[in-house]
């Protein structure tokens, strides 16, 4: 008998729009397309998933105390270079880099969770330059238990 190995041949792209979704939800459906667990074939090992564009990363909801409580912190490797800013300072000036962060920590560490990295596209607005790929639409419910639906 013979060793099934699937084939990385089907690259779909999706569209998510993230307006009014709570940040950790948008991260796991997101994070979850991009490594292809949605997929019968999943296999661990190998880069199935597909490429997705997160649109109106301004208007994702933070709920709670976290817009000034979550704080992001970076390191410039200079003697006092600690800088913070909280999830409020973070979503006016750079709201795209907000939900990458996000989804990166949900995504496995090394070289492969660098290569599914890059295929997350996270635009601010409503416009993105991904039209030739045919994007699907991916609808994400705001109830307690989500149901991601490509329409």
């Amino acid at each position: 008998m013979k060793t099934f190995v699937p084939k990385n041949d089907e690259q779909n792209w999706i569209v998510v729009d993230a307006a009014n979704v709570p940040l950790g939800r948008l991260a796991t459906v997101v994070a979850s397309r991009i490594r292809g667990k949605h997929r019968p074939d999943f296999t661990p090992n190998m880069i199935q998933g597909d490429f997705v564009i997160v649109l109106n990363a301004e208007k994702v909801v933070l709920t709670g105390g976290k817009l000034d409580g979550k704080v992001y912190t970076r390191y410039s490797g200079y003697q006092g270079g600690l800088k913070t800013e909280t999830a409020r300072q973070a979503l006016a000036k750079h709201p795209d880099r907000v939900i990458e962060h996000a989804v990166y920590g949900m995504l496995p560490k090394g070289r492969q969770g660098r290569a599914m990295h890059s295929r997350l596209k996270v635009y601010a607005g409503e416009r993105h330059p991904h039209v030739a790929q045919n994007p699907q639409k991916l609808e994400i419910s705001n109830t307690a238990h989500t149901k991601a639906e490509v329409k």
